[in-house]
């Protein structure tokens, strides 16, 4: 767990932030700024806010969808996963393999899906089929995924500022009584509140895109110098790390404890990535604000160009891993990796890199997380907005609401990533958390688009009322398995099972899907009681959460529909839906 640093020794950790950092740290974000709101166009109606006008170039759009899925977390988390002994680049399997696939069939069958209809995201599609229930349930979804997934982005940013910006933040903490690492999170939270605002996704697609830039920068600056402190320079580390093995990139093992495998990205990844790409707004929000399904396909199969820059953002980490076999860091700085190894970037950047440069890696991390964080505010913003039955009537009024909605998600985020902390401790890597975050609700949102896209399975959407909740609890089952997590999944089946019971439509639901229900929260209770992997009853890696919560959402979706038992039951499931 990242614990707060003990003020002594954080005191003697060498480095920290000169004028020269600063000024180099605001003037990239004014200039980023100014480029976004001079690019974003006047905001006259809520298609123009949330869509761009849909007239944003394509390659724009990509390489803001790249800038979105690389994050915080991996611009500081990933080289510390290389860098640490046995570590490698097997994490890029889940990318070119998994996402590779996902990333052409929401190019080639999702996109053309949603250009058929004037949408402003896939809820809208399922809307269509399955009426507002059907929205609220995927919105809910989406909405709590997206603030698990990017509190865990918004924290490791936070923790970065801790340890390089300790003078600073310990000034504001005396000043103003706030911690620093709420002090950091605060800053996050209003830079990305205030960039929403300038011009809603128009603004987020151009500075993405001028954050794109910034982290290649940043990882440039980082490996020329690490590169020229080395005696053997930078290929001499390469090399070196080549032989250590910090190059594998490919692991065939069938071992089910592992996560970046070679069949883990084929047979999970491949499919389990259609729903952060194809049904997730974040991504398909982006997709939207292009003129024409050929322009979006073009930008979601360009966005694999991402993966070279998560390469390089891996490099980094074969740079610190050969710097500390040549170097030692400080003591406060090797008590702080000793303590949580995610910390080795940030301790590098703080005793390492020179002023100027250090400033501008230091607006790189910050860029990765204000540029996930503006993407979800204004995503968590539309949906929100439609769901509410918000998203027509008087423009002026209607954009207002969308602005304090990303107030009010601009506050819940910053919340959600100071609670992080509480289970950070234990995954193996920052990196891991925020994947396994998003894993939560992932599943649920891709079985609800399927289930309204395969019209020959004939449902009304009825069932996924229940479904979706149950997917969610099976997933929590599925990665936690000690006795108070067997005691809330017992507490949530008793209150899923009254409100199926005590409901005006329960008293005409049949027998038949009462006891599928009951078997499905049986199934969660028995993932959380024996689902765990022999012969050390560890968990499942978070790259099953997905799938065994797409599974669970689309096979219950199907068989708790009303429309399965036939043309007496199909008013009161109607009902129910409604």
């Amino acid at each position: 767990m990242l614990a707060p640093l003990p003020i002594a020794t954080q005191a003697t950790l060498q480095g920290g932030l000169s004028l020269l950092d600063g000024a180099v740290l605001l003037g990239v974000l004014a200039a980023v700024t100014w480029l976004g709101h001079a690019r974003s166009g006047k905001q006259t109606e809520l298609k123009d806010f949330f869509l761009g006008g849909r007239s944003l170039p394509w390659w724009a759009v990509a390489a803001s969808i790249v800038a979105t899925e690389i994050s915080a977390v991996t611009f500081v988390s990933l080289p510390s996963v290389v860098w640490r002994e046995g570590g490698n680049l097997t994490y890029l399997q889940i990318g070119l393999f998994g996402s590779l696939v996902a990333r052409a069939v929401v190019g080639f069958v999702l996109v053309p899906a949603y250009y058929e209809r004037e949408i402003y995201s896939p809820y809208d599609y399922v809307a269509q089929r399955f009426g507002e229930a059907g929205r609220r349930v995927t919105t809910a979804l989406f909405t709590l995924g997206g603030i698990l997934g990017q509190s865990a982005r918004v924290y490791l940013t936070a923790v970065v500022f801790e340890v390089v910006l300790f003078d600073e933040l310990a000034a504001v903490e005396a000043a103003t009584g706030i911690p620093p690492l709420a002090a950091s999170v605060l800053v996050i939270a209003v830079v990305a509140i205030a960039w929403t605002w300038m011009g809603g996704i128009a603004t987020v697609v151009w500075t993405d895109a001028a954050l794109f830039l910034l982290f290649l920068v940043g990882i440039a600056a980082t490996l020329l110098f690490l590169g020229g402190e080395l005696s053997g320079g930078l290929w001499g580390a390469l090399s070196e790390g080549w032989d250590a093995g910090k190059f594998r990139l490919l692991d065939t093992s069938w071992d089910p404890h592992r996560a970046y495998t070679l069949p883990v990205a084929l047979l999970v990844a491949s499919w389990g990535q259609i729903g952060p790409y194809g049904t997730d707004q974040l991504m398909v929000q982006r997709l939207l604000c292009c003129s024409d399904a050929r322009q979006a396909r073009k930008a979601i199969l360009a966005s694999m160009g991402g993966m070279g820059v998560t390469f390089l953002v891996g490099t980094v980490g074969v740079a610190l891993w050969a710097w500390t076999r040549e170097f030692e860091l400080s003591a406060a700085g090797a008590a702080m990796v000793a303590e949580k190894p995610d910390r080795i970037f940030p301790v590098i950047i703080a005793e390492v890199l020179p002023n100027g440069v250090k400033g501008l890696v230091l607006a790189g991390a910050f860029a990765a997380a204000i540029s996930s964080l503006d993407s979800i505010l204004a995503a968590l913003s539309q949906t929100t907005l439609t769901a509410l039955g918000r998203a027509e009537g008087e423009a002026r009024e209607t954009l207002r609401l969308s602005r304090l909605l990303v107030l009010v998600y601009g506050v819940l985020l910053a919340a959600a990533a100071l609670g992080i902390d509480a289970v950070a401790g234990r995954y193996a890597s920052i990196l891991d958390l925020a994947l396994a975050m998003a894993g939560y609700t992932g599943g649920a949102l891709l079985a609800a688009f399927f289930l309204a896209w395969w019209k020959p399975l004939r449902v009304n959407g009825s069932g996924l009322v229940w479904s979706a909740p149950l997917s969610v609890l099976a997933v929590f089952a599925l990665a936690w398995h000690q006795v108070w997590a067997q005691q809330r999944v017992v507490q949530v089946a008793v209150l899923m099972l009254g409100l199926w019971l005590l409901l005006p439509a329960g008293r005409r639901r049949s027998v038949r899907r009462t006891l599928t229900l009951l078997a499905g929260l049986a199934l969660c209770w028995a993932l959380a009681r024996y689902g765990v992997l022999p012969p050390d009853g560890t968990p499942l890696p978070w790259p099953w959460y997905l799938p065994t919560g797409a599974v669970v959402a689309f096979a219950f979706g199907w068989l708790l529909d009303e429309e399965r038992d036939g043309p007496a039951a199909r008013g009161a499931g109607r009902a129910e839906a409604s």
